[in-house]
C-alpha cells in the first residue's frame, strides 16, 4: 500500500513541457552531388514532454513533424520531397518521434534513445543533446532550452529515389543530418 502512494506523488510531481514553436526551429542537410550541401527546415511540427527530475533523465518526450512543410527554398525540389520519391507526404503527413529514454552523459549533455517513424517505417534512433539551461521570460513563462542533433540513413526509412551522377556519384546522400533548436514552456 506504501509503495502505491509513493507511485502517485512521483506521477503527481511529473511536469509537463509543451514546445514553443515561435523560438524554435527543425533544420536538416544532406549530401548533393557528393560536392555540397542542401539545407531545408520543416515550417510545422509539435512536441511535447513530461518529467518530475530535475535533470530530465525521467523525460517522456513525443514529437511530431508535419511533412507537408518542407521548405529548401525551391519549390520544385519541395513538392519532389513530399512526392512518393522521398516523404509521400499525402499518404503519410507526419513524422514522429517518441522517446525511449534520455542519458546524461556530462553536466549539459545527453545521448536520447526513441523511435523515428517516417513513411511508416520506424527505426530506433540515437540523438545527442545539448542542454541550453532554464530561464524566465519577461511574461513570466518559465522556459527550457534544448539543441538536438542526429543523423539517419533515409533509404532505412523508405525514402528510396536515387539517381548517379557521370562520375558515379549519388545524387542525394543516403545520410541526412538534422538539428533541432528547441525552447519548451513548463506548463
Amino acid at each position: 500500500m506504501q509503495i502505491n502512494h509513493q507511485n502517485q506523488r512521483n506521477k503527481m510531481a511529473n511536469t509537463t513541457w509543451q514546445l514553443d514553436p515561435a523560438h524554435s526551429e527543425v533544420s536538416f542537410k544532406v549530401r548533393h552531388l557528393v560536392i555540397s550541401n542542401v539545407t531545408g527546415k520543416f515550417g510545422s511540427f509539435q512536441s511535447s514532454f513530461t518529467s518530475g527530475a530535475e535533470d530530465f533523465t525521467d523525460a517522456n518526450i513525443s514529437f511530431t513533424i508535419d511533412a507537408n512543410t518542407i521548405d529548401t527554398g525551391v519549390e520544385a525540389r519541395d513538392n519532389h520531397l513530399r512526392s512518393d520519391d522521398f516523404f509521400n507526404a499525402e499518404k503519410f503527413p507526419q513524422i514522429t518521434f517518441n522517446g525511449t529514454g534520455l542519458k546524461k552523459t556530462d553536466d549539459n549533455t545527453y545521448k536520447l534513445t526513441g523511435d523515428l517513424t517516417i513513411r511508416d517505417v520506424t527505426q530506433p534512433i540515437t540523438l545527442d543533446v545539448e542542454f541550453g539551461g532554464i530561464t524566465k521570460d519577461p511574461y513570466g513563462n518559465i522556459k527550457a532550452g534544448f539543441e538536438v542533433e542526429g543523423k539517419i540513413k533515409r533509404k532505412s526509412f523508405g525514402l528510396q529515389w536515387d539517381a548517379l551522377t557521370e562520375a558515379g556519384g549519388a545524387v542525394v546522400s543516403d545520410e541526412v543530418k538534422f538539428t533541432a533548436q528547441v525552447q519548451y514552456v513548463k506548463g
